[in-house]
């Protein structure tokens, strides 16, 4: 057997140039457990050091904001003396190696995101990106995922109320799993993760330490995929919800009990990460008691100890006085907890195994990493690709007149618009019975329980949009989940991200990366919408192919007041149908009926009109708070054709519509021109809602009527709706159906 003679820093992922830094750091070489934690700290999971000089631009303040981006999840202010705490994470390549254990570990560990900030966590919501469902693999990986949410989440007792699902072959071999938690808690709960206090004590909770996450979420998410990845699955964490769930009402009663000063969950790096970062954020040092760590396996090394992932486990800085009342505590949960370590006033970071310091750096270096400031470099192919606009072939090939009926049963049948249902009804969707509005529509509803509020959340992404202009299409992925929310009748107070891009070490990556983030900035600064928290997830390729740039946006909003459920996006027999938006354009770049349909792609994305956007928001607001409309629908994906169909779906009931002579017939119906809203509005509430948006400046349509069992356009499409519901909803069980084998 052939002995690897590379050195070992590179081998854990470490440059020569990061490995001269270290030995700058302590003025000797490090030692092979300080190698193993510096590589881990120093991975571009743990550090984001290639996202650091980018992130910075977001805003991050409002005056509803308590926590913003840095702890384990942003917190904003919802009235009452509650707060809501919320973050997004991804789990990408753990989920392409191992997909049940995967996305089950990533629902693990953004739940103890949520409640290591005194939150408990009330719902979950997926993001999720597949490959073609014609590829086996892919159906593989799709089934595992779904499972390893539904079971994980399921079991541990926090319903997934939403979420999306696209597939595109760019993620073929690099599936992409984001997870966002919201939770709520007393504002007297929040606790950060500090190890305050010299003397205090670190207190381990909850599962045994075992090699099974080590070099996990940290070094599989800080590289590419590449032939024989398979070979990374011990690297993959293993996921155990009911521990999870003792671990979440341990931790809660320990807070309500005023027994911690400080606790972090145990994610990326282990214990490594946990005790060192949270002593440094206080600007102290640690030391850590080796044997003191309960384990899983026997023989375990320091270094698989202390950068084990494994899961379900939490860190919490205890005061000397108050360790006896801990442990038993988690003695009445049935969770074990020991002490670890020790806040010192020293400022290093110390590891010592049987009276001997194997490991001692100084604190503050593990967490800070190298940033750097990547070459940036706009794709040589960019203008070409740009240049190369789907409308005029499209446009050509059905003139005015043709009868598009085949087409819009085509795009209801593509599994990214088909029906979902089969993902949601796999998930508990009504714990703890907080779901106004579950899966299926714009945005979830979850009423803030003691309150006459209500929480509004969605999470959106446009990848291809972003592939043809990252600053447009990072505009137009913010404005999405913002008029999703608006549609829920919530106004949008805090944004998550989780920015899932290729290698970064390729200057046309973060070239993509850079300018998305401009864009991004940009719609939260016309929409007064902090972001408070988010993820980067880089080296999202394989065989040498990037994703698309994709990032992912979770949106919270604020329902007040909610006295009856909003009016959701089915359709009411009579009622008319109004468009309020911006004129719809010939805008199929990116489009789904250009690119999934007709296989098109080129051009530039829909623009991004901000004050339009806002001003369409808070008119959408006003009248689903003012039930003035009966139905509304966020226009998107599919464009206008697309709408009124899902619509109708919702409704049970056909409609009649005119299209509008302004633009082509099929731009009409199937370009994706963003800020637009359908409104259902019955005959005696059309003059108001007219009215309304004459006065906020929104332009509005009424394009027709609902009403009979077909969706007709005359001079565009005529079709059954028995016919058009059948399509999308049989879509995607008839692919999931097919043989599935690895």
């Amino acid at each position: 057997m052939a002995v690897d003679e590379t050195p070992l820093h590179r081998q854990l992922g470490l440059t020569d140039a990061e490995l001269d830094d270290i030995v700058a750091l302590l003025d000797r070489h490090p030692t092979d457990l300080e190698l193993a934690m510096y590589a881990v700290m120093w991975s571009e999971h743990c550090s984001y050091k290639s996202s650091k000089v980018h992130l910075r631009r977001f805003p991050t303040e409002a005056p509803w904001v308590i926590v913003g981006p840095g702890e384990g999840a942003g917190v904003i202010d919802v009235g009452d003396g509650l707060a809501v705490a919320l973050r997004i994470e991804s789990h990408n390549h753990p989920s392409a190696v191992e997909p049940y254990q995967g996305a089950a570990t990533g629902v693990g560990g953004i739940i103890r995101d949520i409640f290591s900030m005194g939150a408990r966590p009330i719902a979950l919501l997926d993001a999720l990106r597949f490959g073609s469902l014609d590829d086996a693999r892919t159906r593989f990986l799709f089934e595992g995922v779904v499972s390893g949410i539904s079971g994980y989440g399921n079991a541990v007792g926090v319903p997934t109320v939403g979420g999306e699902v696209v597939f595109d072959d760019c993620y073929r071999e690099n599936p992409l799993v984001n997870v966002m938690c919201i939770g709520v808690l007393p504002q007297e709960r929040l606790v950060l993760a500090r190890a305050e206090g010299v003397g205090n004590v670190g207190i381990l909770l909850g599962s045994a330490t075992g090699r099974d996450g080590i070099g996990g979420a940290s070094v599989l998410a800080s590289a590419g995929f590449e032939e024989g990845s398979e070979a990374k699955r011990p690297s993959v964490q293993v996921g155990d919800p009911f521990e999870e769930k003792r671990l979440i009402e341990a931790c809660l009663a320990l807070l309500d009990a005023g027994l911690a000063v400080g606790v972090q969950d145990l994610g990326a790096a282990g214990l490594s990460c946990a005790l060192s970062e949270t002593a440094a954020a206080a600007g102290n040092g640690m030391d850590v008691d080796l044997a003191s760590v309960h384990r899983r396996e026997p023989g375990m090394n320091p270094v698989e100890v202390m950068t084990s992932e494994s899961q379900e486990r939490m860190l919490a800085i205890v005061t000397p006085d108050h360790v006896d009342e801990v442990l038993a505590l988690a003695t009445r949960w049935e969770i074990t907890a020991r002490v670890v370590g020790r806040v010192t006033d020293t400022g290093r970071f110390r590891v010592i195994d049987d009276a001997a310091t194997i490991a001692d750096v100084p604190c503050g270096s593990l967490g800070d990493g190298p940033v750097y400031d990547r070459p940036i470099a706009r794709p040589a192919d960019q203008d070409a690709l740009q240049a190369a606009d789907p409308a005029p072939r499209l446009l050509e090939r059905f003139p005015d007149g043709t009868d598009l009926s085949g087409e819009l049963l085509a795009l209801l049948a593509t599994p990214t618009i088909a029906d979902k249902s089969w993902v949601w009804h796999q998930y508990d969707h009504q714990l703890f019975l907080n779901t106004v509005v579950g899966p299926g529509g714009d945005a979830t509803v979850l009423r803030l329980k003691g309150t006459s509020r209500a929480l509004a959340v969605a999470t959106d992404g446009k990848a291809r949009f972003c592939r043809l202009d990252p600053r447009t299409g990072g505009a137009l992925v913010v404005l999405e989940a913002a008029r999703n929310v608006a549609c829920a009748g919530g106004v949008p107070k805090a944004l998550v991200n989780c920015m899932n891009f290729g290698n970064p070490e390729h200057p046309e990556v973060m070239w993509q990366f850079s300018e998305a983030i401009d864009g991004m900035s940009a719609a939260c600064r016309a929409l007064d919408l902090p972001v408070v928290g988010g993820n980067v997830s880089f080296y999202n390729e394989s065989r040498g192919r990037n994703i698309d740039p994709t990032p992912v946006v979770g949106v919270v909003g604020l329902v007040e007041p909610i006295e009856t459920p909003p009016p959701g996006l089915g359709l009411v027999d009579g009622a008319h149908l109004v468009l309020v938006g911006p004129e719809t354009a010939s805008e199929l770049g990116g489009s789904e009926w250009a690119f999934t349909v007709h296989g098109l792609d080129g051009g530039m994305p829909p623009a991004a009109d901000l004050a339009a956007a806002r001003a369409l928001h808070d008119l959408v607001i006003g009248l689903v708070a003012d039930r003035v409309v009966a139905g509304v629908h966020d226009c998107a994906d599919g464009g206008l054709a697309v709408a009124l169909a899902e619509m109708a779906f919702a409704g049970g009931v056909g409609f009649t519509v005119t299209p509008e002579p302004a633009v082509a017939t099929a731009a009409w119906c199937f370009a994706e021109s963003a800020s637009r809203v359908v409104l259902a509005v019955t005959p005696d509430r059309l003059a108001e809602v007219l009215t309304r948006a004459g006065a906020a400046g929104v332009r509005a349509a009424d394009l027709g009527v609902a009403g009979g069992d077909r969706l007709v356009a005359p001079g565009a499409f005529d079709v059954a709706l028995a016919d058009a519901h059948a399509a999308w909803r049989d879509a995607i069980p008839a692919l999931v159906d097919a043989d599935v084998h690895v």
